[in-house]
């Protein structure tokens, strides 16, 4: 027994110690207990090129930059990011060699939207079946953004009209001078705002506040959101990027575990804030998205 419990203990120390290693370095103990091997971890070059929607890079400080975009030019979302990016965000969570993320996008837009707008969605056209894939989808772009482990900088190139919580989930929020927030694409084109908009916003600028901005389609430009406390610090577009590495090359430079588990502590109370609200929210959204085709008959007969 006494055997037994002495291999179990050893079990344990050699976890600990590869654990240690891949932060620091070769672990106290590890030629005693025989190196068992490393944490389970995504390697950079498995998922660096696999998307058509986002640019990854990563510098000798760890500091690992996504650039959105579509076609090389300003985000526009649809489909494709919104399929991509909870894939990149789960890759970039499990690899541990990450030790900050900047989040930006491309040209003077972070996030914008098609001619179209909302679209088919707003006027009821997508199907129960599709709206399953969305809701899956959309849990997963918050869930996994959330459970990156370490800081994460959001660099506000310009406006960010749909998904801003892409933008204001960050640690740290950086806007460029012209860039805006909107949540154009919901409640202003006849869909609720339950993506996550409904407890983000109402979170950052109060309830009464948040509920103004959702309902009326309100812009807040960033100098009005740094006074509201919802941007960190406001700058012109050519110094966006430089002070967000500039930031991140600083955290890069502190103990591992303490960002890791830093951004753990920092962000429990949004994902439990999700946990409770996020799917709810989507179901919503697409109940009342499946009731417009017949509202919008009911209209035309009126």
């Amino acid at each position: 027994m006494a055997r037994e419990i002495g291999g179990a203990i050893d079990d344990v120390v050699d976890d600990a110690d590869d654990a240690v290693d891949d932060d620091f370095g070769p672990a106290i103990g590890d030629t005693a207990h025989g190196g068992r091997g490393k944490l389970a971890t995504v390697e950079l070059d498995e998922y660096r090129d696999r998307w058509k929607t986002a640019e990854v890079s990563r510098d000798e400080a760890g500091v690992l930059t996504i650039r959105m975009h579509s076609r090389g030019g300003p985000l526009i979302w649809g489909g494709p990011p919104h399929r991509e990016l909870p894939e990149l965000f789960a890759a970039v969570a499990s690899d541990r060699r990450n030790r900050v993320v900047v989040l930006t996008g491309t040209g003077d837009s972070f996030i914008g939207l098609p001619p179209g707008g909302a679209g088919g969605l707003a006027r009821g056209e997508l199907p129960a079946t599709g709206w399953d894939r969305v809701i899956f989808e959309g849990n997963r772009l918050v869930d996994q953004l959330l459970a990156i482990e370490v800081p994460v900088i959001a660099a506000v190139n310009g406006p960010a009209v749909a998904h801003s919580e892409l933008a204001v989930l960050a640690d740290i929020v950086l806007a460029a001078e012209h860039a805006y927030f909107q949540d154009a694409p919901h409640f202003p084109e006849g869909l609720v705002p339950g993506d996550s908009m409904q407890v983000v916003w109402p979170l950052l600028l109060g309830p009464n506040r948040g509920r103004y901005f959702l309902l009326t389609g309100q812009q807040i430009s960033a100098a009005e959101a740094h006074q509201l406390g919802v941007v960190g610090e406001v700058l012109a577009a050519d110094r966006l990027l430089a002070r967000a590495h500039e930031l991140a090359g600083g955290l890069a430079e502190r103990n591992p575990v303490l960002l890791r588990n830093t951004r753990h502590a920092l962000v429990r109370p949004l994902r439990r804030a999700m946990a409770h609200d996020l799917h709810t929210g989507l179901a919503l959204e697409a109940i009342a998205s499946m009731s417009a085709a017949q509202w919008l008959e009911q209209q035309g007969r009126d």
